[in-house]
């Protein structure tokens, strides 16, 4: 019979570790492996996604660290060959629950984000720990993943873990999947030919992503064409980018539509993908961007767009927070769409195709059947 393998996570909510968590249990699944998702709580956007073939157990813990109790009688009761976890919090209460649950299931931890950005713009008391209890707790996890090289530097180098353990595997990003969904029809004005490309960006409105340097270089672009903004997403910055489109007086043409179940029929569409983030682990969207052949701009922040884009060669680079440079790249962008061969970009995504990085997943958990 198959190995069992659990993916545990604090929920189903809309995030980039969310999409690979489900991505990856759908692949798993698919290899013939029996797969739970264990989540702190059951709930989210994505739990429509996960198919009835795969099992989804909620913890019902309000926090993750609440969901500890559970996870340790999960281990115990159910005792899988494997389990990963995702994100910095989670991962701790996951090595916490196999100390106790004292099984000899296999943990390997996900590190999905730059760690010193993490915790540089860290803003509550509990987020300020996690490096501590990183250090102190990271070292008992079979194995750490990070999403980039990037990642993983920074993540050695803030840690001092051995780099034997630190292992980089891609974000399984390209699926069939995104391709129909891709091609899914799309009844929004906006998209209908001969109207102004959109400029699009996605992503949870949170200080990470920068989306006031995206909105005030869509005011300067807008000065020179005519053009639109779209930014998919929710998030506790929406007040602060409602009242800044109003401030610059570009209302007309900014669309903040919030989570939208199915993001890349607007991504096929777009006349640019802008990712204007401050840091990231490595960011998928930038790589479904490149899958659906969309022009991209990106900031060279850490970690993953310079390593996605292999430099400058399948997009353009600008600085963090810099809105002339970012306007200027959108800018050139629209005008030079086809400057990037296309069917090269698509060879690019294949490295983060799911079936690439499921594989590699699979031999890090030490799977077999």
């Amino acid at each position: 019979m198959a190995h069992k393998v659990a993916i545990f996570l604090p929920s189903l909510r809309g995030g980039g570790a969310e999409r690979v968590a489900v991505n990856l249990a759908k692949g798993l699944n698919e290899l013939g492996y029996r797969v739970d998702i264990v989540a702190g709580k059951a709930e989210g956007p994505y739990l429509s996604q996960i198919p009835k073939s795969v099992r989804v157990l909620d913890l019902g813990a309000r926090r993750v660290l609440f969901a500890l109790p559970g996870l340790v009688r999960y281990l115990r009761r159910e005792r899988p060959r494997a389990m990963l976890s995702a994100l910095s919090h989670a991962n701790i209460v996951a090595i916490w629950a196999r100390l106790m649950a004292r099984t000899g299931t296999r943990l390997v931890v996900s590190e999905h984000n730059t760690l010193s950005q993490s915790t540089m713009n860290a803003t509550v008391r509990r987020e300020k720990a996690i490096p501590f209890l990183i250090r102190r707790f990271y070292p008992l996890a079979d194995a750490v993943v990070a999403v980039s090289q990037g990642a993983a530097e920074d993540l050695i180098l803030q840690t001092s873990l051995p780099a034997e353990k630190v292992r980089v595997i891609y974000n399984p990003v390209v699926t069939p999947d995104l391709f129909a969904k891709a091609d899914e029809p799309l009844d929004h004005p906006w998209f209908r030919p001969g109207e102004p490309p959109v400029i699009l960006g996605i992503g949870r409105l949170t200080t990470q992503k920068d989306f006031p340097s995206l909105i005030r270089a869509f005011a300067l672009v807008r000065k020179k064409r005519p053009a639109r903004l779209m930014i998919l997403g929710e998030g506790e910055e929406r007040p602060k980018l409602e009242a800044l489109v109003r401030e610059l007086g570009v209302e007309e043409d900014v669309a903040l539509p919030g989570f939208v179940e199915n993001p890349y029929s607007y991504m096929k569409r777009a006349g640019v993908f802008v990712l204007s983030s401050r840091w990231e682990g490595l960011p998928t969207v930038l790589i479904e961007a490149l899958a659906l052949e969309t022009p991209v701009v990106s900031t060279d922040c850490p970690h993953g767009p310079r390593e996605i884009l292999e430099d400058r060669k399948w997009g353009r680079l600008v600085p963090i927070g810099d809105e002339q440079a970012l306007a200027q790249a959108i800018f050139e962008t629209l005008i030079q769409a086809n400057r990037y061969e296309k069917e090269k970009i698509k060879e690019r995504a294949l490295f983060f195709t799911v079936d690439t990085v499921v594989k590699q997943y699979a031999q890090v958990l030490q799977l077999s059947h």
